[in-house]
């Protein structure tokens, strides 16, 4: 099985959305409300790697079951270096359900949120397709 910093790292988006429940929450470093369900937390993940430049985990940290982790991450943005992590939470059938994201610096966040926004048409119509496909099924 592919685990979630593999995915990540080989850019292999089809393994990173194996990964999430179809209930997934993602919490955005730069957006108020969480965003719910698998189409648009795929959709975001997938435009946060196009915004991303040489993004790259420095470490990893795991609880003693196996199901929260926090993953430390660098990448550039516009030119700004931005210094993250991503806590994840795994349910009982070893999907994330769960998905908050904070970065640093401020000017970085900033730098990250114009960058998301400009990516944000793209998202919608990638999730409303990702949704109407899943209904489909």
């Amino acid at each position: 099985m592919t685990t979630f910093r593999e995915a990540v790292e080989n850019r292999d988006f089809d393994a990173l959305e194996s990964l999430l429940a179809d209930d997934v929450v993602f919490t955005s470093p730069v957006a108020f409300k969480p965003y719910p369900g698998k189409p648009i937390t795929a959709a975001i993940l997938r435009g946060v790697m196009r915004v991303f430049e040489d993004f790259h985990y420095l470490r990893e940290i795991v609880d003693a079951d196996g199901r929260d982790h926090a993953l430390v991450f660098e990448a550039t943005v516009n030119g700004k270096t931005v210094n993250g992590c991503d806590f994840l939470h795994f349910d009982d059938n070893g999907k994330i359900d769960t998905f908050t994201v904070m970065v640093r610096p401020l000017s970085a966040a900033q730098a990250l949120a114009e960058a998301m926004g400009a990516q944000f048409p793209r998202i919608q119509e990638e999730a409303l397709a990702a949704a109407q496909g899943q209904s489909a099924s």
